[in-house]
């Protein structure tokens, strides 16, 4: 075997053993990462309100609340569902007991001049929807919209 060869060998016998030695996460850190998931509801339409209401609770259900970080991000003609007198507002409260945030986009609410009196309580607000959205993409959420 010339030396070239061996110095081959060992620096890919070197690699496999780095990388045999490398840490690799426990159960407990696999476990206590949690599912981050934002739905976007923008339609003032029940059904669609019902279907993401729905798709929030069975994620919940088969994943457990304590490892789903869920958030639906309202705004545009989906504002009228967080208002008080909401057809959906029953589901909604249900939803943010079952450990569901829901935030109100505020750039919609002023242009529907809309205050927080006018809303459903316990609900969030965000300054803008959109970057909302953007910003828990960019923290590593899924999207979904229902």
């Amino acid at each position: 075997m010339t030396g070239s060869m061996q110095r081959r060998l060992f620096t890919t016998f070197a690699a496999v053993a780095l990388v045999m030695l490398a840490p690799l996460p426990t159960l407990a850190q696999t476990a206590a990462a949690k599912n981050k998931v934002v739905f976007q509801v923008s339609d003032g339409d029940p059904q669609k309100w019902n279907l993401a209401l729905n798709n929030a609770r069975n994620l919940i259900d088969d994943l457990g609340s304590d490892t789903v970080d869920l958030e639906i991000v309202v705004y545009g003609p989906g504002i009228g569902m967080l208002k008080s007198d909401s057809v959906v507002g029953k589901r909604v409260a249900d939803a943010l007991k079952g450990g569901v945030k829901i935030v109100a986009c505020e750039n919609t609410m002023k242009a529907q001049k809309l205050v927080y009196a006018d809303m459903l309580p316990d609900i969030g607000y965000v300054p803008a929807g959109v970057v909302e959205l953007m910003k828990k993409q960019h923290q590593g959420y899924a999207y979904i919209r229902p």
